[in-house]
């Protein structure tokens, strides 16, 4: 029986328990999308490191608690998104902080060598 989005009257099928790596690294952007709006402590200082965590271990179950969904399928899959998106933004990232280090780098080098 799917008892999604039915909040704490929900039961979390055994499939669906574990990670949730949408949630960690998307953490209030997914839970805008599932509905899930204790992921906003995660504004909070020094609150927020722990939090990402939280919301990666507890993501699974606060999401099937708080959104009502068709299937464990459609859990899965849409879970499955978030993940992938959250994964690829972080990668996005790094790789956008390695190009301004790179140019941070090459314009002091310039500049070194103007003034000598």
């Amino acid at each position: 029986m799917n008892t999604s989005g039915q909040g704490a009257a929900s039961t979390l099928p055994p499939e669906i328990r574990g990670w949730n790596w949408g949630a960690f690294f998307l953490n209030w952007i997914w839970g805008i999308g599932n509905s899930v709006w204790i992921a906003f402590l995660m504004f909070i200082p020094l609150l927020n490191f722990i939090w990402i965590f939280v919301l990666g271990a507890k993501g699974n179950e606060w999401a099937w608690q708080h959104k009502k969904w068709d299937s464990i399928e459609h859990f899965k899959k849409t879970q499955h998104t978030w993940a992938k998106w959250g994964v690829i933004l972080f990668f996005v990232g790094i790789a956008l902080y390695a190009i301004y280090i790179i140019i941070a780098l090459v314009i002091g080098g310039y500049f070194t060598l103007l003034n000598n």
